[in-house]
């Protein structure tokens, strides 16, 4: 399967998904100037980095391999800083590519690394969780953490995503469900059919079909409007909450995201009369996700949320379901969105 994110007419990034893609499968777009290939893993697949730098190595690229921290860790300035430095030292160039392979904190690091050294140079992604791969490699948002989620960022596309299911099946079930929590935002604002997969096989929903669905939601919608300035904004459904959340609880990212859709469900029956938010409840919970935040500072939440982004003169925007499919994007009145929290346990706490 093929996947394009457009700008107009021409395309700008291409999504790969299939079995054996590592092995059969060009890793690199074709082009002239490129002399060498940049790899950032994580620990856990340093041994997948070593067997896609041999492949390159053969096909005559100069390769450079970095490890970075699991998780957020790798989306840290100082850890950031290390890398340019590193890339310097190599000797790599504006022609050349950089290659992160890992879960989404570390194309997350990667595509920040890519966009902003030598002012820009190329990226490709690999991603090894179903979290990365319906989410955060793709649609060419890249970021890096500084007090508040994802603050310093950029926008530029990888120019390939990679997606090999044969890793993805071989994933434990807690990060299918995290991978799942995202999967089921792109079916809440935009292929109901993606929420009735897994109302039906839950975790055991087909790995390409989940993929398939969620990657064509993700790509019509960042084609539209790369650059948030309206209909990509509701690729945040759940994220509002869900970063503050994350931030303040130290929960996982997937964790979280399935937390805030809950706390954005039950804001959307406030603000839209939406109707599912029950049974949205109920299919997260049935996944094996949070559908509580763990015990957390109310104030410490509401001081993560007014760093977001995603405010603007209006305040902070949020997300909303007017129906499963039918997304909206509002501001809330402070006593929908206290409610929204106490939804999810987050209440003022008594002295």
């Amino acid at each position: 399967m093929r996947h394009v994110i457009t700008e107009g007419e021409e395309v700008v990034s291409e999504i790969l998904v299939g079995p054996g893609l590592i092995d059969g499968s060009p890793l690199l777009p074709e082009r002239d100037g490129r002399s060498q290939v940049a790899i950032l893993t994580q620990p856990a697949v340093t041994g997948l980095g070593e067997v896609v730098a041999e492949r390159l190595a053969a096909e005559g690229y100069g390769t450079v391999s970095m490890t970075l921290p699991d998780g957020e860790a790798a989306k840290r300035m100082g850890v950031i800083e290390d890398v340019y430095r590193r890339l310097g030292t190599a000797g790599v160039a504006r022609g050349d590519t950089i290659v992160g392979i890992g879960g989404g904190a570390l194309t997350d690091a990667a595509g920040f690394v890519a966009a902003t050294y030598m002012r820009g140079v190329e990226a490709v992604f690999i991603p090894t969780t179903l979290l990365g791969a319906v989410d955060a490699a793709i649609g060419g948002k890249s970021a890096v953490n500084v007090d508040g989620k994802n603050l310093a960022g950029v926008f530029r596309h990888p120019t390939r995503v990679v997606v090999d299911l044969d890793l993805l099946a071989e994933l434990p079930e807690s990060l299918l469900a995290e991978g799942g929590a995202e999967a089921l935002k792109s079916g809440y604002i935009g292929d109901p059919s993606l929420v009735a997969l897994y109302e039906t096989h839950g975790l055991g929903a087909p790995l390409a079909e989940v993929v398939d669905r969620a990657v064509t939601v993700k790509a019509e919608v960042v084609s539209s409007d790369f650059t948030e300035r309206g209909r990509r904004a509701i690729l945040n459904y759940g994220h509002t909450i869900g970063h503050a959340v994350e931030v303040a609880a130290g929960m996982s990212h997937g964790d979280a995201v399935a937390v805030g859709m809950v706390a954005a469900a039950a804001l959307s029956e406030m603000v839209t009369g939406f109707d599912g938010a029950t049974e949205q409840r109920d299919l997260i919970a049935s996944l094996g996700l949070p559908v509580e935040a763990p015990t957390v500072s109310r104030a410490r939440v509401e001081e993560l949320m007014a760093l977001d982004k995603k405010r603007d003169d209006g305040g902070l925007r949020f997300v909303v379901l007017e129906a499963v499919g039918r997304p909206a994007v509002v501001h809330a009145d402070p006593t929908s969105v206290r409610a929204a929290l106490a939804a999810v346990g987050i209440e003022e706490q008594k002295p």
